[in-house]
């Protein structure tokens, strides 16, 4: 059934009908605000609070961290409120009219303090990609099977969608017999990835376990993990990333609902033959993932002088993950670690089977060996300056409202030090 709204250009939109309604914090001119989209527009849920439109005090504040700690069941009931505001029909239309801001109209801010983010390697496709240009006789090391990877990376430099940064320098080494030089990075990456926002969180020295995970979860981003490769390869042994991926991360800016999103979810990610099974405190049986389809896309400087449009570099599936975001929040907790309102963990790669769902220019361009060309002429091997990347996730299927995320843009301007 497709439910209508009031507000008419929710009513078919790609990515925010009323069946979506993700939560985000604007600003038009004053203070942050939090809101959530519906359409093109954005309804201002301080203004409905002062109005006594809806009950929820935390949608005064400036940041998204306070309602993240009242739990999902919190944000769930707030979500409903605000289905019936908007619904075509409510007797709140002339009330809550006036407190809709065009989407054109506002900047978008970070979400929330993000306090921690943690990185994942979650999709086998893109480990075994990976590991078969360096290790081809052995791509997946002995634990990616039994232990999800990651790593602790840096909050303070997620940016929002829209953001431009600086290309980084860093201490690479090409020739085994020189020294590393320092200079600008050569081997600029983006990497496709869905982020999952915390909650209410845990105590130090407690656990999430599996079938309480995803109520940890307040909502979902897309990311987009800028790396340096050539920095990455130099540095990352013996103790993983650093310098190669703390320079940037973007990341889209509203948080999509498990309870929007319900409606797309399936069976988790099915493990080949022969393959262990999950050891038993990363097992759930009503375990699922997620029917998200993800892409990626490229405008270099010159196809926006020219007006062209960004070329599609890849189109994966986030159903498509070795391990689901309840095994990512039971194990990073596994061990008595507090995950706190607001931090952010994001899922690595996203990538398929199909060259065509390959979700970095790592693997798109099969580290250099097969160049991606451009409509103007351009290859690309690596980023250059001047590229833009664009991310969009969206879901759909025969019987329910398509649902998006909107988009994750980034830019990259020259190093500083060039």
């Amino acid at each position: 059934m497709v439910v209508k709204s009031w507000v008419e250009s929710a009513n078919g939109h790609p990515d925010f009908p009323i069946e979506n309604l993700p939560f985000g914090v604007f600003r038009r001119g004053g203070e942050p605000r939090i809101g959530m989209a519906i359409g093109d527009e954005i309804l201002d849920l301080a203004g409905c609070y002062a109005s006594d439109l809806v009950e929820e005090w935390a949608c005064t504040r400036p940041s998204l961290n306070e309602l993240m700690s009242r739990g999902r069941d919190a944000a769930s009931r707030l979500r409903k409120r605000v289905a019936g505001i908007l619904i075509d029909g409510s007797a709140d239309r002339e009330r809550a009219a006036k407190h809709l801001v065009a989407q054109r109209d506002a900047d978008m801010l970070l979400p929330c303090t993000i306090g921690d983010y943690t990185d994942f390697y979650a999709s086998v496709h893109h480990a075994t990609n990976v590991g078969s240009m360096f290790r081809p006789d052995n791509p997946l090391l002995p634990n990616y099977k039994y232990v999800p990877i990651g790593y602790h990376g840096r909050a303070s430099s997620i940016v929002i969608s829209g953001s431009s940064f600086r290309r980084p320098t860093g201490q690479t080494r090409d020739d085994a017999e020189q020294p590393p030089t320092f200079q600008p990075s050569k081997r600029l990456d983006y990497e496709m990835e869905v982020g999952a926002f915390v909650g209410h969180g845990n105590e130090l020295g407690s656990t999430i376990e599996m079938h309480d995970a995803e109520e940890s979860i307040f909502g979902l981003c897309l990311v987009n993990d800028w790396s340096a490769r050539d920095i990455q390869a130099w540095e990352y042994q013996p103790l993983g990333p650093f310098l190669a991926k703390n320079f940037a991360t973007t990341i889209s800016p509203w948080l999509v609902t498990l309870d929007a999103l319900e409606p797309f979810r399936v069976p988790p990610f099915t493990r080949p033959e022969g393959d262990p099974a999950p050891l038993p405190y990363l097992k759930f049986d009503d375990d699922r993932g997620i029917d998200l389809v993800l892409e990626v896309a490229i405008a270099s400087s010159k196809m926006r002088e020219q007006n062209i449009e960004p070329l599609r570099l890849s189109r994966g599936n986030f159903r498509d993950m070795y391990w689901t975001l309840a095994q990512l929040v039971t194990h990073h907790t596994s061990n008595g670690c507090n995950l706190r309102p607001g931090d952010l963990i994001a899922s690595g790669t996203v990538s398929g089977a199909a060259k065509e769902s390959r979700g970095s220019m790592l693997e798109r361009a099969w580290r250099g060996t097969e160049p991606v060309q451009l409509p103007t002429g351009e290859s690309r091997t690596f980023l250059e300056d001047g590229d833009e990347i664009i991310m969009r996730g969206w879901c759909e299927r025969e019987g329910a409202t398509r649902i998006g995320f909107g988009e994750c843009r980034g830019i990259v301007r020259p190093a500083q030090w060039e």
